[in-house]
Order: C-alpha cells, then sequence, then structure tokens
C-alpha cells in the first residue's frame, strides 16, 4: 500500500504504529539502568561496563545501515515482522545468559533486530499527507520516546522483584506477540525501486555526500543522542552510589519522573509544519546543555542534588525527543523513494554519537568521576550548537531552506 495525497493515515493506525515503536525500541534500553547488577553478574569490571549499552548500539546502527535501507526495495510489513522475529530470539538469549560473551553477543544481536521502529516510523510519514507529516511523525516518535523513558523504569522495578533476566523473558514473549499483531493489522507496502540490494547500499554513501540536511540534522542529533547515553549510563551509577544510595526502584521512579520530557515532541511537530525548524533545533540544542550545567552546580545538600539531576533529566529529555522530531521531519521532506535510506543514515549517525557517549561516560564517570562525565557530556550538544550557528552562513542557508 502506498501513500496518497487522497487519504491520510487513521488514528487508530497512529497509535499502533506510536505503541509499536515504543515497545520495539525498549529493547534497547532495558539494560541502561541494569549497568551494575549485569556487569556483576556477569564480571564486567566497571570500566567495560559501558559495553552492555554500547554494543545495543553498535547493533542498532549495523541495523540502520544494512537492513533499514531494504525498506525502499522489498515489501516493508515482512521486513518488520522478520526483523521482530529475530529480536524475540536474541532477546530470549539475553535472558539465559550466565557469561560476559553471551550477553554481550545477545545485546549486538537485540540492537541489529530493534531496527524494526526505524522501518515502522517512515511508513507512517508514507501513509500521510504532507501538511499533517511532521504531527504524524511527531505522534509516533512521542511513543518511540515514552518507550525509550519507559524502558528504564520498568527494568528497574522489574529486576528489583524477579531480576534482571525476568526483564529480558518478559521483552522476548512483548517483542513475539508484537509480530503476531503487525503482521495482521499492517498494510501491504511495495516499494518501487529499480536498484538491486549492492546498488541500494552504495547509493547511501551518494545520499550522504549530496543530501547537506540530512549531514546537518544527523551531526545535530549526534550531539544530542551522545548526551543523553552518557546522561542515562552515568545516572544510574551515580545514583547507586554512596551519595545517594537509591535502590533499583528509586533508580526506576527517577527515570519515570524524565517522562515528562517526551511532550516536546508533538511540540516540535507542530512547529516543523509551521516552518520553525530552525529556531526550534538551537533551542533544542541549548536546552542539552543546560541539562549538563544543572548537575554541575549541584550544591552538598541530598535533597537538591537529587531535584536538579530530576530537572536536568527532564530538560535534557526533551532537548532530545524535540530535535529528534525536528531532524525526520526536515528529511521525509526530501522524497517519498528514498525515505527509509534516509532514515537509516539518519539514525545509524545519531545512534554511533550514542555509542561513543556511553562508553566514553562510563569510561569517564570510572576513572575521573562525575563531574568530568558532567563536562564530557556537556560538550556533545556543545559543539552541535557552534555548528547549528555556522547554518546561517548563507550558502548553508540556501542548501538547507528547502527542509525547514
Amino acid at each position: 500500500m502506498n501513500n496518497t495525497t487522497e487519504s491520510d493515515i487513521s488514528p487508530g493506525m497512529v497509535w499502533l504504529l506510536a505503541i509499536s515503536t515504543g515497545l520495539i525500541v525498549a529493547n534497547l534500553y532495558y539494560a541502561q539502568t541494569l549497568v551494575g547488577p549485569i556487569s556483576a553478574a556477569t564480571g564486567l569490571s566497571p570500566e567495560a561496563a559501558g559495553l552492555i549499552v554500547t554494543l545495543t548500539q553498535i547493533g542498532y546502527c549495523l541495523g540502520l545501515l544494512f537492513i533499514v535501507p531494504l525498506g525502499d526495495l522489498i515489501e516493508n510489513r515482512r521486513l518488520i515482522t522478520t526483523a521482530l522475529a529475530f529480536t524475540a530470539v536474541a532477546l530470549v538469549a539475553a535472558a539465559t545468559a550466565t557469561n560476559p560473551s553471551v550477553f554481550l553477543a545477545a545485546s549486538l544481536a537485540i540492537g541489529l533486530g530493534s531496527v524494526a521502529a526505524q522501518i515502522l516510523v517512515p511508513f507512517a510519514a508514507h501513509l500521510s499527507k504532507e501538511a499533517t507529516r511532521g504531527q504524524t511523525v511527531g505522534k509516533v516518535v512521542s511513543g518511540l520516546l515514552i518507550g525509550i523513558l519507559l524502558a528504564r523504569p520498568t527494568a528497574s522495578l522489574v529486576a528489583d522483584h524477579a531480576g534482571w533476566h525476568t526483564v529480558f523473558g518478559g521483552a522476548a514473549v512483548i517483542v513475539a506477540a508484537l509480530a503476531m499483531l503487525l503482521r495482521k493489522k499492517l498494510p501491504q507496502r511495495v516499494p518501487i525501486s529499480p536498484l538491486t540490494y549492492p546498488e541500494l547500499l552504495v547509493s547511501l554513501w551518494h545520499l550522504f555526500l549530496s543530501t547537506p540536511v540530512l549531514r546537518r540534522r544527523a551531526a545535530y542529533h549526534a550531539g544530542l543522542f551522545g548526551s543523553f547515553s552518557l546522561f542515562w549510563t552515568t545516572v544510574p551509577l551515580m545514583l547507586a552510589s554512596s551519595d545517594f544510595h537509591l535502590s533499583q526502584t528509586g533508580i526506576a521512579v527517577f527515570a519515570l519522573v524524565g517522562m515528562a520530557g517526551a511532550i516536546a515532541s508533538p511540540i516540535a511537530g507542530r512547529l516543523a509544519d509551521s516552518g520553525f525548524t530552525r529556531p526550534a533545533t538551537g533551542i533544542a540544542l541549548a536546552l542539552g546543555v543546560v541539562g549538563f550545567a544543572l548537575p554541575l552546580i549541584a550544591p552538598g545538600s541530598r535533597n537538591l542534588a537529587l531535584a536538579l539531576l530530576v530537572a536536568a533529566s527532564i530538560i535534557l529529555d526533551m532537548g532530545v525527543a524535540a530535535n529528534l522530531v525536528l531532524g525526520q521531519r526536515a528529511i521525509f521532506s526530501l522524497g517519498a523513494e528514498v525515505r527509509s535510506r534516509l532514515n537509516g543514515l539518519y539514525f545509524a549517525i545519531f545512534f554511533a554519537g550514542g555509542a561513543l557517549g556511553s562508553a566514553v561516560g562510563a569510561w569517564m564517570y570510572a576513572s575521573h568521576g562525575w563531574k568530568a562525565a558532567m563536562l564530557t557530556g556537556m560538550a556533545f550538544p556543545g559543539l552541535a550548537l557552534l555548528y547549528w550557528m555556522t547554518e546561517f552562513v548563507q550558502g548553508e542557508v540556501k542548501a538547507y531552506k528547502g527542509a525547514r
């Protein structure tokens, strides 16, 4: 089924796609607040603990580069359900892992299969009218972000009462059931492309070189997502330390509060549809910087320091949520025939930033302490904000104008 201008996506389908993307992408984040327990159980050192998150993100990047582009080549519903079946098997492997090698391999596979979420997002764009595409994408991405934000507290609560193995076993059941539901409910979409798969992969490099909007949006979000991954890799370790003494349930409550940041997604979608992508991007990147400045000014009071951390999590999540929608709205306006490839490239680049952030964050925290980790986190969106300022050079403005 191809998108037409005569009809728009139904509210029920938007809900289905939003909930599905949230459930799928949550698989990438269950381990984030469980780094400590998983490391202790599998024998990973504190310096290597970041690999638990990093390998999942590397797997996701590989899937974005080699699986998501297939959305421009083969029938989308079959591609989505196949990827979900693979993910369910990987989650079972994680649930039954008893040593670090098995768990890390399963983490890589979980990331690889979870790219099904990034086939569903352009699917929503295909089914939407141009005039409402930003709002539709914003709603679906809201589901995706809520899945990310709910994954952390859910994993912490389940692990506190039933162990971390149960988290991954339960996720395997959910993903298998979702695969069957989507096979029944999704319309077929057979893309029309003259390219073979090798030609499709080669075209990724050409698209990257010839699409300045993609390069800019990916760079902006790589900075924000790198800081996001660093924050949520190091903060659970800090909250469990002697400074705060929070249990996994306490960490779950903390992560749950951060969900408030997801409200920025539909707002950003409306701003993008109204032509305010550029200023909204600057605000989103600035929020990322502020999110790391607040913990650095925390006083000696434990309660006030915790309150500032809560505020920082909400502000950072708002920046990430808004900028993700702004970026996708911009690249989805560039053409339906390359939408899956552009989306795959976009996510692959910024997830590489996320993998770097989680790995560097865990190492900085273990080797140099909390403040060093926060300063490192601030540098990611700070550099992206500096790059955003160069957008006002005349040549760049002209190149970017068509996707505002």
